[in-house]
């Protein structure tokens, strides 16, 4: 029984103290006030012994090093054991999480659990994705060059160790210039017939650290890796103090991690091993409690510590995980890495090559929706050529909340598990907010549609408004599950405050952590920019 509890009972015997000795005091004549104080005596004689035994349990307990999660050992149930959710048989309770902030954005258009033809010949890598890597980075092939996947297309010339490579084999047919000369992507047009660059590996059971990690970045397996706080690719000589994985993604209309680790169980694991060897403490694994049984590639996994999360988005977040399961603190340093770059980086161990084949989610209301089986970095025109039914949309590489926008000629993301298409918002309804029903999802309680959460719509990019006064709501702590102030963080960035952006957690938070903020926003602040910001700052502190 927990602390709470005891200090329940107490209070509840107090409170039934004072009423009833002033109705005895008011009838002592008839011998009530005795009979009273001898019953108070009693209950709290028993509360006592009651209260004494549940210490010992407790010390038996760990003196038996039997582990209960929050030791809670009792004669009865506790308060919260009451009134806990009931979750499914396959999860382990002492290891799960039931998070109750945050909000569901119901759309429709999930995607088709169905693999479907798409006929995809280009691929990019851009090294704008990487968030701190310079602008013009050292570009090591020529159009024409012809490579194999896994050769070095460019790298940061602040950090020369860490290559950047090809996703595919093919002809480099082009290197595409931005802003002062920048370098927008690196484009491969594919072989037919992939062709992998060779490996000499290192035994994961022998091999040093050192030597695995001067392996892996002359791989090119080192981008796959990101680091928290800042979410950077990290530099080599640092050593993570754990490293965690996110099973499941709870974004709108998300990649369905299941149909992602079907077919790649070995790899997931050999990645796996990989990543002990790589972190001081342990690599966490997230899986979903929610109705469906994970899949059997994360349920037997092994060299992992797995924790269960349950609640509305943002749970699938790592960043939230990591605050409920080890929490960054002072100068630590954690990586995190997704299932798609986790069963990429095994591929290396149980194929020999550096094979980034991995499936891609379609997802929206206007688009034949379902599974691209393609390469890292693909061509988003060919990606959805033949697929989508409305031509006023707009295409996303990733998800409503988090994605980049492109267009037909640009490429997906390096980490992009899906691509989302919705009707563009350029149609404005008449009266605004002032008709309380929302054609839209919404998480205002103002609104009646509020009541049907399990309502889904065809969503827009229309924003519902326009950038206003930044206002104290209280929306935002609503939507994040962290013991964190996001409102009075995005003040201390905008006022360039380091010591209160440190103290409120900003090295605890990434733009997916607060987009959903962001949505929820009456003031429309773009919460994500802020928050970048913020974190460039600090890195550049040191």
């Amino acid at each position: 029984m927990s602390k709470g509890t005891y200090k329940f009972i107490i209070l509840s015997l107090f409170l039934f103290c004072i009423p009833t000795m002033s109705y005895a005091q008011a009838n002592s004549g008839s011998g009530i006030f005795s009979s009273t104080l001898l019953v108070i005596a009693g209950l709290l004689f028993l509360a006592v012994i009651f209260l004494f035994g549940e210490n010992l349990l407790q010390l038996e307990a760990k003196r038996a090093g039997i582990k209960s999660k929050d030791n809670n050992f009792s004669i009865l149930p506790g308060i919260r054991d009451i009134f806990r959710e009931k979750l499914p048989d396959f999860v382990d309770e002492d290891a799960a999480h039931v998070l109750k902030k945050g909000f569901d954005i119901q759309l429709e258009g999930d995607a088709a659990p169905k693999v479907i033809e798409a006929n995809i010949q280009r691929f990019a890598l851009k090294p704008q994705e990487f968030n701190g890597i310079s602008p013009i980075p050292k570009v090591e092939v020529t159009e024409g060059d012809t490579v194999k996947a896994g050769d070095v297309l460019f790298y940061d010339k602040k950090f020369p160790e860490v290559k950047y490579v090809a996703p595919v084999s093919g002809e480099v047919i082009e290197i595409k210039r931005g802003e002062k000369r920048s370098i927008s992507s690196v484009e491969i047009l594919a072989d037919k017939e992939q062709q992998y660059r060779s490996y000499q590996l290192p035994d994961l059971g022998t091999c040093s650290r050192p030597d695995l990690v001067n392996f892996l970045l002359s791989a090119g397996a080192w981008p796959l890796f990101n680091q928290r706080p800042y979410d950077i690719v990290p530099p080599a000589d640092q050593v993570p103090v754990n490293i965690f994985i996110s099973s499941f993604d709870s974004a709108p209309l998300a990649a369905d991690s299941r149909m992602i680790i079907e077919g790649n169980e070995q790899a997931f694991q050999a990645g796996i091993d990989v990543l002990n060897k790589l972190t001081s403490g342990k690599v966490h694994l997230s899986l979903n409690a929610a109705a469906d049984k994970p899949a059997r590639g994360f349920m037997e996994a092994t060299g992992v510590e797995k924790h269960w999360f349950k609640g509305p988005h943002p749970a699938g977040n790592v960043g939230v995980q990591i605050h409920h399961i080890a929490p960054i603190r002072g100068g630590d340093k954690v990586w995190t890495i997704s299932v798609q770059n986790a069963i990429t980086l095994g591929r290396i161990f149980s194929e020999g090559r550096y094979n980034t084949e991995r499936l891609i989610a379609i997802a929206g209301k206007d688009v034949e929706g379902g599974y691209v089986k393609t390469y890292q970095g693909a061509h988003a025109g060919e990606l959805l050529s033949g697929k989508v039914t409305n031509e006023h949309v707009r295409v996303i590489s990733g998800n409503v909340l988090t994605g980049t926008a492109v267009t037909d000629e640009q490429y997906l993301d390096f980490n992009a598990s899906q691509v989302t298409v919705v009707e563009e918002g350029d149609k404005y309804k008449m009266f605004g907010w002032l008709i309380p029903f929302s054609t839209g999802p919404t998480a205002s309680r103002a609104m009646l549609n509020a009541a049907f959460s399990d309502l889904k719509y065809a969503a827009n990019t229309n924003t519902n408004g326009e950038r206003r006064a930044f206002v104290v709501t209280g929306q935002y702590e609503k939507m994040l599950p962290m013991d964190i102030y996001p409102q009075a963080l995005m003040k201390a960035i905008m006022a360039g405050d380091f010591e209160r952006m440190e103290g409120l957690g900003i090295n605890e938070l990434s733009e997916e952590d607060i987009a959903l903020a962001e949505f929820a926003c009456t003031s429309k602040m773009p919460l994500q920019s802020i928050l970048r910001e913020g974190l460039e700052m600090m890195r550049a502190q040191g």
